[in-house]
């Protein structure tokens, strides 16, 4: 269990219901994430995304198996601080994360919780709002901003926590077109440039065609993982009525024709400019 990584042992998490019975939202699910990865997790409503994302920094214990956090145990209450400050979540909603009337106190509000030194709580805070692009936005109230802009002041403030892991459950689904494709371009650079791992979990497959990694949710079972290219191309994806990505239509459709298509290949414009370099 030594190493950068998450790693779930076949874990099961049951809900009880008000009769009383249980209700299996993930069934026997082990897997490895790695410090560094960029990995997408797809499923319809229902498949336990929700869940899995939640297991992944110890908001929800597993029924049964181990949640494991750089080889901290998430069943562990002495390890959760730890293990917190290690996966920092995304949620769905901007305004349920929102708490303070400035911008700038938002993203202060968890590094003064952790006690900080002044001078390294107004350096983080710099960072961060460069990082989402919000330096012109320091002094305003978030509940005045756009959709995006709001959810790009709760991703700052995770980010200022300086997680190793950053887990996003549904950021976009709220978003309109411009602020899903920024907060998207966004998670890509702290991927690359900061080494941020990102689990970004989705029902949307096209949110997720930059992921270098693709785990699929079915029933609460892992149903594919490898890259988004196998996934999306794959005979079985279909069989889930999840829909493809439109690039990922075209490729298919061109090499069905005897047209090979490279693998890095991820977006409407590359597969243009590629047929256009081949013509």
């Amino acid at each position: 269990m030594l190493g950068a990584r998450i790693e779930l042992v076949n874990v099961t998490k049951q809900y009880e219901t008000p009769l009383g019975d249980g209700v299996a939202a993930l069934r026997n699910v082990s897997l490895t994430i790695r410090k560094g990865e960029y990995i997408g997790v797809l499923g319809m409503n229902g498949s336990g995304k929700s869940t899995l994302a939640r297991l992944l920094n110890g908001l929800i214990k597993p029924t049964e198996g181990k949640v494991y956090v750089n080889g901290l145990s998430t069943d562990k209450p002495a390890n959760l601080t730890e293990i917190r400050r290690s996966v920092g979540m995304l949620f769905q909603n901007p305004d349920n994360q929102l708490v303070c009337p400035v911008v700038e106190e938002e993203i202060a509000f968890g590094l003064e919780n952790l006690g900080l030194p002044l001078p390294e709580i107004r350096r983080r805070i710099e960072w961060a709002l460069y990082v989402c692009g919000l330096e012109d936005k320091r002094y305003h109230a978030p509940h005045l901003l756009s959709g995006g802009q709001k959810q790009m002041v709760a991703l700052a403030s995770v980010l200022a926590m300086l997680p190793e892991y950053l887990v996003l459950d549904e950021p976009t689904s709220m978003l309109d077109p411009i602020s899903r494709r920024n907060l998207i371009a966004q998670l890509q650079v702290l991927n690359k440039e900061e080494g941020v791992t990102v689990i970004f979990i989705s029902h949307n497959p096209e949110d997720l065609i930059q992921a270098d990694r693709l785990i699929v949710l079915e029933q609460g079972s892992v149903y594919m993982d490898g890259t988004p290219r196998d996934v999306f191309l794959s005979e079985e994806i279909r069989n889930l009525e999840l829909g493809r990505p439109a690039v990922y239509q075209l490729i298919g459709e061109l090499e069905a024709s005897g047209l090979t298509v490279p693998s890095n290949v991820k977006s409407i414009d590359e597969l243009v400019g590629y047929i256009c370099l081949r013509l």
